[in-house]
């Protein structure tokens, strides 16, 4: 029987779960840095939910970006082609930072502060490495615990 047949609400689209989940990693690791480095500063719990938000829109964008440049670099069948887009990937590495810093400064103004180009690179690190470690957490818990117990054959039913 479908789950909607009995009156069950059909599951939740993976993509926006794992949107969720990333959102609630990200504020964690943010309330993480307010609390012990100088440099990041949120006001209010409040701001710093929806500066997580903010991070996982701008992030996802900076993401996509970057594989697009990964693959023009794997495509690029010239040498010149190859450091184009290594200088391309470069650069955004680089501005991404910058990105960050100021779709925040132009959203919260001072009420957020990442610090600078050390920090808020940092932050970025720990995000994406925290957001991947739930991730890999998560799939793992999708596999069976304990593995389906072996046939027996008949030299083991007889013992």
């Amino acid at each position: 029987m479908h789950p909607v047949d009995e009156g069950l609400a059909p599951p939740p689209d993976p993509r926006l779960a794992a949107a969720i989940v990333d959102v609630f990693v990200y504020v964690v690791v943010l309330n993480l840095a307010v609390e012990y480095f100088p440099a990041v500063i949120s006001e209010t719990f409040t701001l710093s939910l929806f500066t997580a938000v903010l991070l996982k829109g701008v992030l996802e964008v900076l993401v996509a970006a970057k594989n697009r440049i990964k693959g023009r670099f794997r495509q690029a069948s010239t040498r010149a082609g190859k450091i184009v887009a290594a200088a391309m990937l470069w650069v955004l590495l680089v501005g991404s930072k910058f990105v960050v810093l100021a779709a925040v400064d132009l959203v919260f103004g001072t009420r957020v502060s990442l610090g600078g180009f050390v920090p808020v690179t940092l932050l970025i690190v720990a995000l994406l490495l925290s957001r991947a470690a739930v991730r890999r957490l998560l799939e793992g818990s999708r596999q069976p615990a304990h593995p389906a117990p072996a046939k027996q054959g008949r030299s083991a039913q007889a013992r």
